[in-house]
């Protein structure tokens, strides 16, 4: 029996005590995802079912129900997921990943129907940049990274490589699409920076064979391609805004367009019609229904961010649309407008908080936003933007009226939850950004945390905000602020490697928490004697608050910095979050993790437990957020 179990958690100091991590874990219930990597191309795939589509996000690739809010993960790939793939009939996902220089960079083969792997295919290193597969799903194709530059053709029914080839020649640049012939299994087109080659495929041999394409004076870099159902032509977008229409048996150029009025930022994916029109999205956010003859736009209109991905729904009465700035938009042939359909952050998230009472919503702070979001439907119900400016940490206050908000220009900014509108700000509030907040439980104070290491104390009235006192002690930035529930008394850490108790009647220093690391986060237990830190020395430290003395000290995580902690309203469990992109779940008197939830492909940065302890919802650098079934019930 391990010595501290016996002792609890008040017992005497052990430095550097490891948790024990029992063998039987038990595994979190992921309930939900809110993300989508909006940059990778064509990474947004309507599925043949029609009833769901298909998208990456950090190394794990969701399928998602269009009606209804249903998910399947599939988890597998080691590092982010760079490109994807649907067979057109359905049965099979593929999925190529990005790995270190030098490393072997897989492709997984996926059963859809079964949602469970495959197959491995690893001869590419460092990155799959395309993947398709042929019309019948014999082959599939792949196209390695600018550092592999090689085109293989894998067998389906063997899970293996039939043959490859060096994707362009020495002469030109290189290779970054590919498309399938849309009736025979032994043709496909690759293209990319001043390249375009129709291969054929001669199985006996096995070998692949290229013939370059002829575009005459024309020097283009090509973003996407699109073959004629008959497969007598092909179209290929650019970087330059224009459409080239290839002749697929002469291989030369018959047209090209708009000669005048190009897409501004390029063509980034097409689509072609039973009608013979083309759908074309730039760069720039426009999606255009042009005519096959001249490429003039009929109709067009304009979404938020660059589009990546462009993908039908059934025969062409709808398709859907993905931008840089991870929003889903449907839009219908008929009325051509759009409609969002899908939000999530695409920058790194740095706060999540969940307002007094109520698990229903959530507010996340990133880049330029701040989101409020309703957890049941993992719908955005709000966003209040400033642009360029990044919002650091996010609190309600205990009425529920406002949302402050700690930003890195120095300033502290108030907004209703309801609409968002600026309520006030607090200016200068400190010289090298705000970097931590907290609100006291009678609305009347607020102390913030600033990049120099100052800790603020602001009185908050019906329409004035006063200085109350400067508490200078750390000497660099603020990273975590709790308030006890009297008000009387908070506990700031940061990341000079203290932690600091302060009376805050008197604002004097009470304890000071000493340690060789850089504090990222720090809780009370709910009876308020005790403090539980931790941070990149990877330690969860508990600490009592009267003296400041070390009680325990867990090996909290194997790898990484611990970024984020939260503890249930009765101090008997604790969550915690970091660089190795695991939710932990730990018994705070065993001192024991009880459920680790696998699902993050960033690092997490902040995670909460919800009021009511219904959920654990974590939030990470690539701009995921994920909801966990709390595991224990209370």
């Amino acid at each position: 029996v391990h010595s501290h179990r016996l002792r609890g958690a008040s017992g005497s100091a052990m430095a550097g005590e490891p948790g024990p991590q029992s063998d039987a874990l038990c595994e979190l219930e992921l309930q939900a995802v809110i993300g989508f990597n909006g940059h990778i191309p064509s990474g947004l795939i309507c599925h043949p079912d029609r009833e769901h589509f298909i998208y990456p996000l950090g190394c794990t690739i969701i399928i998602q129900g269009l009606n209804n809010n249903t998910q399947a993960f599939l988890h597998g790939h080691t590092n982010n997921v760079s490109c994807v793939a649907v067979s057109r009939s359905g049965c099979y996902v593929a999925s190529g990943q990005v790995t270190f220089m030098g490393f072997k960079a897989d492709i997984i083969l996926w059963d859809y129907k079964k949602r469970e792997l495959l197959a491995r295919l690893s001869l590419h290193k460092g990155k799959i940049e395309k993947l398709v597969f042929s019309p019948n799903d014999l082959y599939l194709v792949s196209l390695g990274g600018q550092d592999d530059g090689s085109v293989v053709v894998w067998s389906i029914a063997k899970r293996d490589a039939i043959c490859g080839s060096p994707a362009s020649a020495r002469s030109a640049g290189n290779a970054t699409v590919l498309a399938f012939s849309s009736c025979r299994d032994e043709a496909f087109v690759s293209a990319g920076n001043g390249t375009i080659r129709v291969w054929e495929l001669d199985l006996p041999n096995r070998k692949i064979r290229a013939t370059e394409c002829q575009t005459g004076p024309l020097k283009r870099v090509i973003t996407c391609i699109m073959v004629a159902e008959d497969d007598s032509y092909f179209y290929v977008g650019t970087s330059s805004g224009d459409i080239l229409k290839l002749n697929m048996k002469s291989k030369l150029m018959s047209d090209y367009g708009p000669v005048k009025e190009k897409f501004s930022l390029g063509v980034t994916a097409l689509l072609l019609l039973k009608t013979g029109d083309l759908v074309v999205s730039t760069g720039g956010g426009i999606v255009a229904l042009c005519k096959g003859s001249n490429y003039k736009p009929i109709k067009k209109i304009k979404v938020q961010g660059g589009i990546t991905s462009l993908t039908l729904r059934g025969q062409g009465h709808q398709f859907f649309v993905g931008t840089e700035e991870s929003q889903i938009y449907r839009l219908n042939y008929n009325e051509f407008k759009e409609e969002l359909i899908a939000t999530c952050h695409n920058e790194a998230i740095h706060d999540i908080i969940f307002p007094s009472g109520t698990s229903d919503l959530f507010a996340t702070c990133s880049k330029n936003d701040i989101r409020v979001w309703h957890t049941p439907e993992n719908k955005e119900l709000l966003r209040i933007t400033i642009p360029n400016m990044t919002c650091h940490a996010i609190d309600f206050m205990r009425d529920g009226k406002s949302i402050i908000s700690a930003w890195n220009d120095g300033k502290i900014r108030a907004f209703t939850p309801e609409t968002g509108r600026l309520m006030y700000v607090i200016d200068h509030a400190h010289s090298m950004g705000v970097t931590a907040i907290a609100a006291t439980s009678d609305c009347k104070r607020i102390i913030s945390g600033g990049g120099e290491g100052q800790v603020r104390v602001w009185e908050i009235g019906q329409n004035t905000r006063k200085l109350e006192e400067v508490l200078k002690e750390h000497i660099s930035a603020v990273s975590c602020i709790k308030i006890k529930k009297n008000n009387r008394e908070c506990v700031t850490a940061s990341i000079d490697g203290t932690c600091i108790v302060w009376d805050i009647v008197r604002f004097m220093r009470n304890q000071m928490i000493l340690a060789n690391t850089l504090f990222q986060c720090v809780c009370y237990h709910p009876e308020e004697y005790q403090i539980i830190t931790s941070g990149t020395d990877r330690k969860i430290g508990y600490w009592e608050v009267f003296d400041g003395s070390a009680i325990r000290n867990l090996e909290g995580s194997l790898t990484g910095s611990i970024n984020g902690m939260d503890i249930t309203s009765d101090g008997s469990y604790f969550v915690t979050g970091g660089d190795d992109h695991l939710v932990k779940v730990w018994d705070y008197n065993a001192g024991e993790v009880t459920h680790v939830g696998l699902g993050h492909s960033g690092s997490i940065t902040r995670l909460r437990i919800s009021p009511g302890n219904k959920y654990i919802v974590s939030v990470s650098a690539d701009g995921a957020i994920l909801r966990w079934k709390y595991p224990h019930s209370s």
